[in-house]
Order: structure tokens, then sequence, then C-alpha cells
């Protein structure tokens, strides 16, 4: 649940990001449509480095351990 959390608050925060530069036309008209693109790589990446970050904390589990030993 918390990395929904995580997600819709990187949705609303790109979203009203976006939806600022369009009404102060800091990004050039001809360009605005290569944000959404941005948008998407910049998820990806995101879910990139949740899975890295999920790997590298991985939990052991001993007790889990103990168990696939006996069955090997």
């Amino acid at each position: 649940m918390k990395h929904i959390l995580k997600i819709i608050a990187l949705l609303v925060t790109i979203s009203a990001m976006w939806i600022g530069l369009l009404e102060m036309s800091v990004v050039p008209q001809n360009q605005t449509w290569l944000l959404p693109i941005y948008f998407i790589v910049s998820l990806g990446c995101y879910g990139l480095l949740m899975v890295g970050i999920g790997l590298m904390h991985f939990p052991t589990c001993p007790h889990e351990a103990v168990l696939l030993q006996q069955n090997i």
C-alpha cells in the first residue's frame, strides 16, 4: 500500500509541475508534447530504483533457509 501512495504522490507532483509549466509558458509549445514521454521514462526509472532498493534490502529468513537445506 505504501508503494501505491508513493506512485500516486509522484504522479500528482509531476502532473502539477507539467500543468504549471504549461500555464507559465516556461517550456516552448513545440516541446510540451515531450513532457509525458519524460514522465513515463522517469516513472520507469523510479520503478527500477524501487526494485533495486528492494533487492538490496532483501530480508533473510533463517527458518526458511533451514527448511530449504533440509529439502536439498
